[in-house]
This record gives C-alpha cells, structure tokens and sequence, in this order.
C-alpha cells in the first residue's frame, strides 16, 4: 500500500518512526527537513497522486488542539480539534481536504506525546465541564490506525480522565483496535453517512454503508457509544425517500438510546476549496448543482438548504429525541 516514506530527520530515531519502518520493508525512505517540503510546494498532480500516495512521518510543532467553530460541537462548551494525520485514505468527492491541500499524500506527526500533552492541559483547565476533542477533521480517525495505532495510543488517556470527552469521526469499519478494549462512557465513534446511492457515486473506496451499519451494532453490542454523522447532506433527486430509507436501515438495527448524538449539515465549501476541486472533477455533477456563494462559503441555495435539513429533522425526529440533535450550521472547515 506504501512505496514510499519520507521522514523528516527530527524524528528519524522516535519508536514510532522506527514501528512504522518496520510495516513496511519493502518501502523507500527519503529523509527530509521539514514535510512541508513535500507537501506544501504548489503545482502538485493531487488525483495522480491519490492513486498512489506516499506516506510522510513528521513532527508536530505549534499549537496541538485548536478551538472549533462555534457551529460545530455536540453539545459540550469546550471544543477542541486536532489532528494526529493529515488526508485521508478515501476519496470523496465532496471532501474539503482535496481543496485544501496541494498533496495527497498522507502526513502523520508521530510525537503522540506532544498531543497527549496538549490535551491533558487543555482539560485541566476547567474541571468544572467536559472538554470535547474531536478527531477526523483532517484525516479519517480509524481506517489507517494500522499504521498509525492512533486508538491504542491515545485511549489511555480517556481512560484515566472522565473529564475529557473524544469524538472518532470515520467511514471506516477498523474498529478492531475499540473492541480491544472495554468501553468508555466519554468517548463517541461517530460515523458518516449519505444513503447509498450517494455514497456509491461520490465516496469512492468506503465501506458499504449496511457494513458501516453492522459495525456500529458491534460497538454498541460490545458498550461503545456511537454518533451518526449526517454531513454533508447532499440534495438529490428522491432526497426524502432515500434518507428516509437511509434512517430506517441504521435504527432499525441501532437502538437510539445507544446513539450518543446526529449531527446535520449540508454541503459547504469554502470558495477557494471549491473552484481548485472544480479544477481536479470538471465532470462531476454535485459541483454543477444548486449553489451559490455565500460570503466566501459555496453552498446549496438557501431555501435548498433549509428544505434539506428541516425534511431530515423531521425524518430523524421518528427515531430519536431531538435534544440528540444537532445542527452544523455554514461555517468554512475547522482549519480555515
């Protein structure tokens, strides 16, 4: 899967760096400075790439965990992101990250510690609430956790701290590494979702969305909680019919009161993002649909949009209660 690995010389001798090299024996290594040397130069081939990417360990620096928008969050008051990983193995259409970044390639700060570190300072902070991190912004939280060993990692830390709250946002069904290990009241796997005719159009190499659905059953089965993760949104011809069939195929198998939390928003992309993936998928129809620009942000127009997320409120309002629910209102990404 890797031919390749670049490895920025700071971290040339880190365990993790040297757990990594050993996955994969048959990979070239090319030792560099920094990775923005390979991943920030402009004028990069990013689908020629995806077809093919190279794997860069790397050093966080800097800030670890970052506030998150106002209209993003699952209730909680302190809300932070991080990223152990930049892009993701899968290939939506939709997905900001092509629009955000000139590489494909995949990036992983090894120096967890750092991280780890960051996080439990941000927590001790204020014992007087929870305070939410969330995973999966910048890259899918589980499906290279074979490489990565992200969960293992990092659960710990959730383990000995009630106070710290982890959302694991994902399409992936690697959820060997959670079943593992014994359920955490404070840690949530949040999956996306788009119904299947969607999803087979535009989420290219994810999983089927009824073997998302079972491997949901298996962490709830085993006391995991989960989250339904309904972004983007995306308009449709038969929208209602197919998220309504979407909703009955996940809770006629999920029992609600073991769904920690829905979120729902529509497609959104800020206007730089939007015009670079115009560039790389000129014949893709969801670019060519009802949108508009809004103050930067490119979006469903806004009766579309409204129509869209009430008809889903209202579906979802037949399964769960609506304090489960929450809206992700326009925003542009966590990282911009």
């Amino acid at each position: 899967m890797i031919d390749t690995i670049y490895i920025e010389e700071s971290i040339a001798g880190h365990p993790r760096t040297k757990e990594i090299l050993l996955r994969f024996p048959k990979a070239s290594s090319i030792s560099c400075s920094n990775y923005k040397e390979i991943f920030n130069p402009s004028g990069q081939n990013f689908r020629l790439q995806k077809k093919n990417p190279a794997l860069i360990l790397a050093e966080k620096t800097g800030r670890m965990a970052l506030p998150i928008p106002e209209t993003y969050g699952i209730g909680g008051k302190r809300n932070f992101y991080f990223s152990h990983m930049l892009n993701c193995l899968y290939d939506c259409r939709y997905c900001f990250l092509q629009g955000m970044y000139p590489s494909a390639h995949y990036v992983l700060f090894v120096n967890y510690e750092d991280f780890i570190s960051d996080l439990e300072t941000k927590t001790m902070e204020d014992n007087t609430q929870p305070t939410w991190f969330f995973s999966g912004y910048d890259c899918d939280s589980l499906v290279l956790d074979g490489v990565s060993q992200f969960v293992q990692s990092f659960l710990p830390l959730f383990q000995q701290n009630n106070n710290a709250h982890l959302e694991l946002r994902t399409k992936s069904v690697n959820i060997k590494p959670l079943l593992e290990n014994e359920p955490l009241e404070n840690v949530v796997t949040a999956f996306s979702f788009t119904p299947q005719e969607i999803s087979s159009q535009l989420e290219h190499g994810v999983p089927s969305v009824n073997s998302r659905i079972q491997a949901m059953k298996k962490l709830t089965d085993h006391g995991w909680q989960v989250g339904l993760r309904i972004d983007p949104l995306i308009d449709c011809e038969d929208f209602s019919t197919r998220y309504q069939n979407l909703f009955q195929d996940i809770f006629s198998q999920i029992p609600r009161e073991k769904i920690h939390s829905v979120s729902l928003g529509t497609f959104r992309m800020p206007t730089t993002f939007f015009k670079k993936m115009e560039k790389l998928h000129p014949q893709e129809k969801l670019f060519s649909g009802r949108l508009e620009n809004r103050s930067g942000t490119v979006a469903y127009r806004q009766e579309i949009e409204q129509e869209r997320k009430e008809t889903c409120l209202q579906l979802l309002l037949n399964h769960i209660a609506a304090q489960k629910i929450f809206n992700c209102e326009i925003s542009t990404s966590p990282n911009t």
